[in-house]
């Protein structure tokens, strides 16, 4: 089977690419910008060239795990709109049997109602640039007529979380204050609350939805089905840290958290078409983010 993954060099994409090359009698092909087999980048190419690109790699199922969380609006649509709907179209000439794993974002829901877990089928109403536009992405890759599937991935969690993200600036700060008493953190506001899911069971999702036989729903919620306070996330990170000092919170609050203040998946159409729940909580998520930042002293 031969699998091509897109974005393999970000966040997500190089858990996911390592639980696929880990797969028995599968050829794992990396597509991207740099360090890749076949050079593509979904934002710039011309369509014919991103065709021929697909029909040379000939691939059996292909996952895009290419995408912009941070930029300004232009970024975002070139790489999370832009980019799927020119996937989609080089897809259906080069390569129409192939299925397509395409990683969206919780994001696309917009603000929750509390202790409700939103499903598939909720209206999508995103708030921000980042959701807006990857809704875009998710409307191209359901409307394409192809063997496609959206995973709707809530906050993940883990090892190598990227700066970007509040639990990867915050591992950042906890390993430069190390086990000083006095060392005092500054941080936003924490009262939201998300759905924190490991990066690693955002793998087995999607290796699930590579693999699976039949036709799969077009989206299907990857989370943890729990909404969890964004200050637990912290105050549990401190603590793998063995964190001495104190964690100074914004009580302003931000503009982000009032908007989109409570955010939950319900994650049940997962388990019932791929099989798939997540294997590890937040405690797991957050010893193992930690044990790759302690990796990464000098």
């Amino acid at each position: 089977m031969r699998i091509l993954v897109l974005g393999g060099t970000g966040y997500l994409g190089r858990h996911v690419a390592e639980r696929l090359r880990a797969l028995p009698g599968v050829q794992l092909l990396a597509a991207g910008r740099r360090a890749a087999e076949f050079a593509v980048d979904l934002a710039t190419d011309r369509p014919e060239r991103l065709t021929r690109t697909l029909a040379e790699a000939a691939p059996d199922a292909v996952v895009n795990c290419a995408g912009a969380t941070g930029g300004d609006s232009v970024t975002l649509a070139e790489v999370n709109a832009r980019g799927p709907a020119a996937l989609c179209t080089a897809l259906r000439e080069a390569a129409p049997t192939a299925r397509l794993v395409h990683l969206g974002s919780a994001a696309e829901y917009g603000p929750g109602t509390p202790d409700v877990p939103v499903t598939e089928s909720a209206p999508a109403c995103p708030v921000t640039a980042y959701g807006a536009t990857k809704l875009a992405g998710t409307v191209a890759v359901t409307s394409a007529a192809l063997d496609a599937v959206v995973l709707r991935v809530g906050n993940p969690v883990g090892p190598g979380a990227p700066v970007a993200s509040l639990p990867g600036r915050l591992a950042g700060l906890l390993r430069s204050a190390g086990r000083d008493p006095e060392a005092v953190l500054r941080l936003g506001d924490l009262s939201a609350q998300r759905d924190f899911v490991d990066v690693r069971d955002v793998a087995r999702a999607v290796e699930s939805a590579v693999t699976a036989p039949a036709p799969l729903p077009s989206v299907l919620n990857v989370g943890s089905g729990t909404a969890v306070p964004v200050r637990e996330l912290a105050l549990g990170l401190a603590r793998q840290a063995g964190f001495r000092g104190k964690l100074e919170e914004s009580t302003g609050g931000s503009a982000r958290s009032a908007q989109v203040s409570w955010q939950c998946s319900d994650i049940s159409a997962a388990a019932r078409a791929l099989g798939w729940r997540p294997a590890h909580g937040l405690d797991d998520a957050l010893a193992a983010l930690w044990a790759a930042t302690v990796e990464r002293m000098p």
